[in-house]
């Protein structure tokens, strides 16, 4: 590509000294001649220009292209189309830009072939220690500016990515638009390149292409190529420029070619489409029973119980992310909401399964579809291992092993432990008196209660804890003055569940299967 760049200060020109110095440069280096690819402004026609003049003079071989491809106004300026990211595509593919005479008696910007681009933005951009070029409303978009930080042509409100894109393509193919320069018809192949102007993320650049590609395959046109990325930038402008350029076999070539220069990028040598190879989805794995609904007073009582704690949840979402705000990103109550109202839309769908294994099962898919968050996994992990103890008796001892179970796959994968000043913290406190569970004779009512209050005791005593695990463990311990939230969260479970009825509890042991 490029054998030398020449850089001036922010948006501005060049010096002609340093211009000149750049061709001596790659003169004295053997270049058999010079081509300067200028961008269509006055100042780098001007500067460029007479270095240009002068690097002749001393017997050099230089030629210079202007290069103009702006779509943005309706009518033509006297100065001609601005040169925008097109030029890069004439720094890839500069032998079919036709070249002006040695001596031509006015240089006449010229485009890259029959190529054209529009920039549209959220924000302006700001040289450093200056104001911002413009201002834009919180709802406003600006279309057709510059890269120099000037305004547009159109302001708008803003659109989603689609809307938008599809009204820039509109505007730089309407065929009376004044800097129009070519139609893309039906069954015509370019090169897109979008571009980041400065400021936007990744993710958004990349809706904006998905946009794009969608927005050409619905007019017909076929993308040979596609290139996105950060190509010329206008500082921390929150914006975006699409290039299109219309490519027969040697122009889509010319930009395959191999190149040593480090930011041109690793292109996929295949058309770029929003089509792709549909694959069928993977077979679930074997199922461990049919899940069998029950709708006597079993499952009557297993509904109360999930519609008390969905009710809980729901109330207390201000005060979990109220909570959260001060150990994690505030969204604690969130989640469990979410949990709440699909297991609420879940029940009254369909009665839960009348199995405690099925219905623990159960439950963690939905919440591992539903929930989000590290909290929906969590509890899905704690679900699914605590239903393996119950798949073949429920009496109250394993229900113990049950919560140790869940437990333990917590810690395991979660990494947290007990004393961390997470959800375990509860869990591990409620388990401990869950243990009362296995002795002969054990009553269900003292042994549920005593595990709630420990529960809430624990999830109290967070408060004076160091964070050892989760988002709450980057913040100094002198700042977190209140309970975690996911303790806080669990105790409630089960106080609620208490409360609604034990007799949703097994009162007395379940035979257990004998087994060979």
């Amino acid at each position: 590509m490029l054998t030398g760049v020449v850089a001036g200060a922010v948006f501005t020109s060049p010096a002609v000294g340093s211009i000149l110095a750049a061709i001596r440069a790659v003169t004295q280096a053997g270049a058999a001649g010079t081509l300067l690819i200028v961008k269509n402004y006055t100042g780098d026609r001007l500067n460029f220009g007479l270095a240009l003049e002068r690097a002749r003079a001393e017997g050099a071989d230089v030629q210079m292209v202007v290069v103009g491809d702006d779509s943005a106004f309706a009518t033509l300026k006297k100065a001609g189309r601005r040169g925008l990211c097109g030029t890069v595509l004439v720094h890839k593919v500069p032998s079919p830009c036709p070249l002006p005479a040695p001596n031509p008696p006015r240089l006449n910007p010229i485009c890259p072939p029959h190529a054209g681009t529009l920039g549209l933005s959220l924000s302006p951009c700001s040289v450093p220690g200056s104001k911002p070029t413009f201002r834009l409303a919180d709802d406003e978009m600006e279309l057709g500016l510059g890269i120099h930080g000037e305004a547009g042509v159109r302001r708008m409100k803003v659109l989603p990515a689609d809307e938008a894109v599809e009204t820039m393509l509109a505007h730089m193919t309407d065929p009376s638009n004044g800097s129009h320069s070519v139609p893309y018809p039906a069954g015509a192949s370019v090169v897109l390149v979008v571009n980041n102007l400065g400021g936007l993320s990744c993710l958004e650049l990349s809706i904006v292409a998905g946009a794009a590609v969608r927005c050409l395959e619905s007019r017909g046109i076929h993308i040979a190529r596609a290139l996105v990325g950060s190509f010329m930038t206008a500082l921390e402008m929150a914006g975006v420029s699409l290039t299109l350029m219309l490519v027969d076999e040697e122009l889509v070539g010319l930009i395959d070619a191999d190149t040593t220069a480090m930011a041109w990028p690793n292109l996929a040598t295949a058309p770029a489409t929003s089509q792709r190879q549909a694959v069928p989805a993977p077979k679930e794995g074997p199922v461990i029973a049919q899940l069998e609904t029950s709708t006597g007073p079993g499952a009557a009582r297993v509904q109360l119980v999930l519609e008390r704690v969905c009710s809980t949840l729901l109330d207390m979402q201000d005060k979990l992310n109220e909570l959260d705000r001060e150990a994690g990103d505030g969204d604690c109550g969130h989640t469990h909401a979410r949990a709440a109202q699909a297991i609420r839309e879940w029940v009254h769908a369909w009665p839960p399964p009348a199995a405690p294994a099925q219905l623990l099962s159960a439950l963690a898919d939905l919440l591992l579809e539903k929930m989000g968050g590290s909290s929906g996994v969590l509890y899905g992990l704690f679900l699914t291992a605590a239903a393996r103890p119950l798949l073949n008796r429920s009496d109250l001892p394993t229900w113990a092993d049950a919560m140790d179970a869940g437990i333990e796959a917590m810690q395991r994968y979660g990494g947290a432990a007990p004393g961390d000043r997470t959800m375990l913290d509860s869990l591990c406190a409620a388990a401990q008196a869950l243990h009362a569970l296995r002795s002969p004779g054990a009553d269900l009512l003292p042994v549920l209660t005593a595990a709630v209050e420990s529960a809430e005791a624990a999830a109290e005593a967070t408060r004076h804890m160091e964070a050892g695990a989760g988002r709450a463990s980057y913040i100094s311990s002198a700042q977190l003055l209140q309970p975690d939230p996911g303790a806080v969260a669990v105790a409630s479970l089960g106080s609620q569940r208490q409360g609604a009825s034990s007799s949703a509890w097994p009162r007395h042991p379940a035979p257990a299967p004998q087994r060979g």
